[in-house]
């Protein structure tokens, strides 16, 4: 059990919470209602850091003079070491168990998580020993979107939907929205690559009586470098069987930052479970489906086309960690309390899961729709009689 390896980002007035804005992009605290960019946030808690450091070498400084500094400092080192220890096999751990740094409270967790929310004093931890070491993300895209804007964008997607049922545009049926950092993939890659084929276009004319055929052939060749950048992976074991996440896809990736954990004050995350390693032969055969299908798209013009050749050679494979951010909705239809799951891009809104059917909205519109048709074909009917 670890209280070291918990964090919760403190307002500088007056020690509350921080919350990330995705509104303002900066750090809110709910208590004093001040409000500090990401640089304002650093420097303070490097100042306490510093603070905290000199105070500790006092410490160990006064109780080496005092000759207190043998067997319950090996221990502590001890400690540390067995606590670094089992930070680099967190993984083979299913659940783990840490201190609430502002109530003291334990909190379980599964494995892959590594910010979430004290369920005694509901104030944001970030379990650092979990996002460190080769665990730390190389970039973070933060929310663009906050928490009402989410619920609104949920409620206009519904609206567009036209078989809905009347009963389900209701805000109140929301039961749970969780904003969500989930852990990726994205890779870059360079290739270059060669294609050939057969293309054949055929003529026909006719001169008087007689009837003229030309087939000409062409030796069809395609050479080039092909350039792909962020391809985005899932990295997390239990998002493979929801195409939800995946569908809320694409990101602008242009807007990551170089990974800070303030920007998961508020938020829920996850940490990979999956390598690169894993997924990196799949990888590269996707670029290069991606690249032969750039080139087949050049072999324009002609009749027919065979004997598709292609040779890609991949020169640059480069992989970077990334946390993305998505909301994560569950809603309760009215009348029978049945669940319903969506997700929605925490940066551009675009939503994704699948809607209950008014039946008899459908049967309405068939209906009217099959009337029209029928009601055309006796007016065409009567026209051409």
């Amino acid at each position: 059990m670890s209280e070291s390896n918990v964090l919760t980002h403190k307002c500088p007035n007056c020690g509350g919470p921080l919350l990330f804005e995705p509104k303002s992009q900066k750090f809110h605290c709910e208590y004093c209602g001040s409000s500090f960019t990401e640089q304002e946030v650093t420097a303070f808690e490097a100042q306490q850091n510093a603070a905290k450091v000199s105070e500790d070498s006092v410490s160990d400084f006064s109780a080496s003079a005092t000759g207190e500094i043998t067997d319950e400092n090996k221990i502590v080192r001890e400690n540390a070491d067995e606590t670094e220890k089992s930070g680099e096999n967190a993984d083979e751990n299913t659940v783990g168990l840490f201190l609430c740094p502002s109530c003291g409270a334990e909190l379980v967790t599964d494995a892959t998580t590594a910010s979430t929310f004290c369920y005694y004093c509901h104030n944001p931890v970030v379990l650092t020993e979990r996002l460190s070491g080769q665990f730390l993300p190389e970039k973070i895209l933060p929310f663009q979107i906050e928490r009402e804007e989410a619920e609104q964008e949920f409620l206009d997607w519904v609206g567009r939907k036209k078989f809905v049922p009347n009963s389900f545009f209701n805000k109140k049926q929301i039961q749970n929205l969780s904003g969500v950092y989930f852990p990726y993939w994205a890779v870059d890659a360079a290739l270059n690559g060669e294609l050939s084929a057969d293309a054949m276009n055929l003529r026909v004319w006719v001169v008087g009586d007689t009837e003229y055929t030309e087939h000409s052939k062409y030796a069809i060749s395609r050479a080039g470098q092909t350039q792909f950048r962020d391809l985005i992976k899932n990295a997390l074991t239990k998002n493979l069987s929801d195409k939800m996440v995946g569908a809320v896809q694409p990101f602008d990736m242009r807007a990551a930052i170089s990974f800070k954990n303030q920007y998961l004050s508020g938020f829920l995350t996850e940490k990979r479970d999956i390598e690169f390693a894993e997924m990196k032969e799949n990888v590269e055969q996707e670029f290069r489906q991606y690249a032969d299908g750039l080139m087949e798209s050049t072999i324009v013009g002609y009749n027919s086309v065979s004997n598709l050749r292609s040779r890609q050679q991949i020169n640059l494979l480069d992989e970077a960690y990334v946390l993305l951010p998505i909301w994560l909705v569950t809603y309760k239809e009215k009348g029978n309390n049945k669940l319903f799951y969506y997700a929605m891009n925490g940066q551009t809104g675009k939503v994704a899961g699948v809607l209950p059917i008014d039946k008899k909205k459908l049967w309405l519109v068939s209906s009217a729709l099959s009337l029209v048709v029928l009601l055309l074909g006796i007016f065409v009917g009567y026209m051409m009689s």
